[in-house]
C-alpha cells in the first residue's frame, strides 16, 4: 500500500514565543494533558520508538476480546484516493495474555491508557471487563460497533436497548471512566448518543469507519479477502464532522470525535463541531509521529483563534439557523 495518499503536509507556525495555552480536557472525573489519542487499531506499543507517546492526551489500545481471533483473510488493507479500506477483521490475543503482558505494553508508554473492549455477546464484555476491572489503566471504551452474534451479526448499536444493556453491565463492573464507540451506520445517532448516557456512560466515540468495498474489474472480484470494510481517512471527515455535531447536540455527554484527522486545524473544527476529545487512525499509518506533532502545535492554532484554553472551541459552531433566531 501506498503511504502517500492520505499524507498531510501542513505544517502550523512554530509555537516559539506563543503565550501558554491550557490543552487540557475532561471527559467525565479523567482529565487529559490535552485531547489528541489514538484511533483503536491503529497504534500499538511497537510504535513507541516512533512518536513521543508521552505527550499524547492517552493511548487506545487494539479492541481486547474474550477469547483468542486471527482476524479477517488477507488482504486486509487497501488505498483508496484521499483513505484507506480495511477489514483486518480485530485479531486480538485474548484477555488473559493481554492482561499478563502488562497490558500488550501499552502501560509503560507514559501516557493514561483507555482499553477498547470487543464482543460478539454482551457475556463477552463483561467477562473482559471482569479481567481488567483492577489493571492500573485509565477508562474503558466498549466497541459496540463489534457485530453481536446474539443479535444475527447486527453491531450493538443498533438497539439502543441492547446496547444500554451491554454498557450498564460495564459500568457496574468497573469504576473507570467508560467510553462507547458507535458505528455510523445508526439511523438516528442521538438516540444511541442518549442509551448511553443513560446506562452510566462517561463519553460517547464518533465514529467507527464507514462501510465500503473496492473492486478489481479485471480479476472479478473484491480488493478485500474479506469482501467489505471500513473507509477511513480525510474521505470520511465531512461525514464525521456532521456525526459529532449530531452528538453532541443529542445529550450532555462529552463526545470524543473521529474520522478523518490529520492536522491541528482538523482538531479544531472538531473540538468547535462538538467533540471534547479526538482519536486520530488512518493518518498515523503514513505519519506514526503525527499525533505530538499535532499536540506541539495546538497552543499556536488557540493562539490565532484568540482562546487561551483549548476547552474553550467545544461545542462553539454557530449555524445560521441559531443566529436568526
Amino acid at each position: 500500500m501506498k503511504a502517500t495518499a492520505f499524507v498531510d503536509e501542513t505544517r502550523s507556525p512554530a509555537t516559539t514565543g506563543v503565550p501558554p495555552v491550557d490543552l487540557s480536557v475532561g471527559l467525565g472525573d479523567l482529565t487529559l494533558a490535552n485531547p489528541v489519542m489514538p484511533a483503536s487499531g491503529c497504534f500499538g506499543p511497537e510504535l513507541g520508538g516512533l512518536t513521543r507517546v508521552e505527550a499524547l492526551g492517552a493511548v487506545v489500545t487494539k479492541t481486547v476480546f474474550v477469547h483468542a481471533r486471527p482476524g479477517n483473510p488477507t488482504h486486509r488493507i487497501t488505498e483508496l484516493p484521499h483513505g484507506m479500506l480495511n477489514s483486518v477483521g480485530i485479531p486480538s490475543a485474548g484477555v488473559v495474555p493481554f492482561r499478563e503482558a502488562g497490558l500488550g505494553g501499552y502501560a509503560g508508554l507514559g501516557a493514561p491508557v483507555v482499553v477498547s473492549v470487543g464482543g460478539l455477546s454482551a457475556q463477552e464484555y463483561w467477562d473482559v471487563v471482569d479481567e481488567l476491572s483492577e489493571s492500573p489503566h485509565a477508562a474503558f471504551e466498549v466497541n459496540v460497533s463489534c457485530p453481536n452474534l446474539e443479535r444475527g451479526g447486527a453491531t450493538l448499536d443498533t438497539d439502543p436497548r441492547a446496547m444500554g444493556e451491554v454498557v450498564a453491565g460495564v459500568v457496574a463492573r468497573s469504576a473507570k471512566p467508560v467510553f462507547v464507540k458507535l458505528s455510523p451506520q445508526l439511523q438516528t445517532i442521538g438516540d444511541a448518543v442518549r442509551a448511553a448516557r443513560d446506562a452510566g456512560a462517561t463519553a460517547v466515540t464518533v465514529c467507527n469507519s464507514f462501510p465500503g468495498m473496492a473492486v478489481d474489474a479485471q480479476q472479478r472480484s473484491s480488493a478485500l479477502g474479506n469482501e467489505t470494510g471500513g473507509v477511513s481517512g480525510p474521505i470520511v471527515k465531512p461525514l464525521a464532522l456532521r456525526l459529532v455535531w449530531l452528538a453532541a447536540r443529542a445529550a450532555d455527554i462529552p463526545v470524543i470525535g473521529c474520522g478523518g484527522i490529520r492536522s491541528a486545524s482538523d482538531v479544531a473544527e472538531f473540538l468547535v463541531a462538538g467533540a471534547t476529545a479526538v482519536q486520530i487512525g488512518t493518518a498515523t499509518f503514513a505519519r506514526p509521529h503525527l499525533m505530538a506533532q499535532i499536540v506541539e502545535e495546538l497552543p499556536a492554532l488557540a493562539a490565532r483563534l484568540g482562546v487561551a484554553c483549548l476547552a474553550e472551541l467545544i461545542g462553539t459552531l454557530s449555524t445560521q439557523s441559531e443566529d436568526q433566531r
